[in-house]
C-alpha cells in the first residue's frame, strides 16, 4: 500500500543517538520506528524478529560491529535495506560496509530532512552513494579489473546498468525503458552474473568506473 509507513530499526550503541533519531523520525508521517538495538548482534536478532524495511546501522560498536551485522543479515537473506549512519569516513570503514551489503552510507552530521530522504531513497531501491563515498570505493578498485567482462553485456543490459548507476529503482527503470518490472529484474540478475558482482552497489560502481552513467 502506498500509504504504508516505512518501518525502521535503529542500531547504535549510543542511547542518545538512538533517542535523537527516534525523536526526529517519529514526526515523519511516512516513517515508523519499530525498534532499537545497542549492538550488531542485537540488531540482527531484532531485524529477524521485526522484519523492518530499513535498518539504520552504525559501523563501530562494541562486540558485533555493523559490518559483521551486515554480513549476518545477508547470510540470513533478510530483506531489510541497511543505511549506514556513522561518523567514520575512512576508506577502511566505508568500503567494507558497502561491500558487505549496505544500500547507502551517510554521516551523522547529515541534515535531518536529508536523512529522511535517504531512508525513503534506499527503501525505494536506490543505491545511495555520496560523492566522497563513491570515490573511496572506486579508489579501492583496480581500474583495469573486469574491463573485458562488460563486452558480454547486451545493449539493453548496458542501458539497465547505466540507470542502476543513476540510482534508479527497478520500477523506475521499467518505466524509463518501457519494460515490465519482472523483465528488469531478469536483466539485473543477468548483469550481476555476467560481471560477477554481488549486488546493485557493486554494479553501480562498475558502471561509474566504465563510463556507463548518463
Amino acid at each position: 500500500m502506498a500509504d504504508k509507513p516505512i518501518r525502521v530499526l535503529l542500531v547504535d550503541d549510543h542511547q542518545v543517538v538512538r533517542r535523537g533519531l527516534r525523536t526526529f523520525l517519529e514526526v515523519q508521517d511516512d516513517i515508523e520506528v519499530v525498534g532499537e538495538a545497542a549492538d550488531g548482534a542485537e540488531g540482527v536478532a531484532r531485524a529477524e524478529e521485526l522484519r523492518p524495511d530499513v535498518v539504520l546501522m552504525d559501523v563501530k560498536m562494541p562486540g558485533t560491529d555493523g559490518i559483521e551485522a551486515l554480513k549476518r543479515l545477508r547470510a540470513l537473506d533478510n530483506p531489510a535495506k541497511v543505511l549506514v549512519v556513522t561518523s567514520f569516513t575512512e576508506q577502511r570503514t566505508v568500503v567494507p560496509a558497502l561491500r558487505a551489503g549496505a544500500s547507502g552510507y551517510v554521516y551523522k552530521d547529515i541534515d535531518p530532512d536529508a536523512l529522511a530522504g535517504a531512508i525513503r531513497s534506499v527503501h525505494a531501491g536506490h543505491v545511495l552513494l555520496q560523492p566522497e563515498v563513491a570515490g573511496a570505493l572506486l579508489a579501492q578498485e583496480d581500474p583495469q579489473g573486469g574491463t573485458g567482462r562488460g563486452t558480454t553485456l547486451t545493449e539493453r543490459e548496458r542501458e539497465v546498468l547505466g540507470l542502476i548507476a543513476d540510482g534508479r529503482s527497478n520500477r523506475e527503470i521499467a518505466r524509463a525503458l518501457v519494460l515490465s518490472e519482472k523483465t528488469v529484474k531478469t536483466h539485473v540478475s543477468n548483469i550481476l552474473m555476467k560481471l560477477d558482482l554481488a549486488d546493485r552497489t557493486q554494479a553501480a560502481l562498475w558502471a561509474v568506473r566504465h563510463g556507463l552513467t548518463t
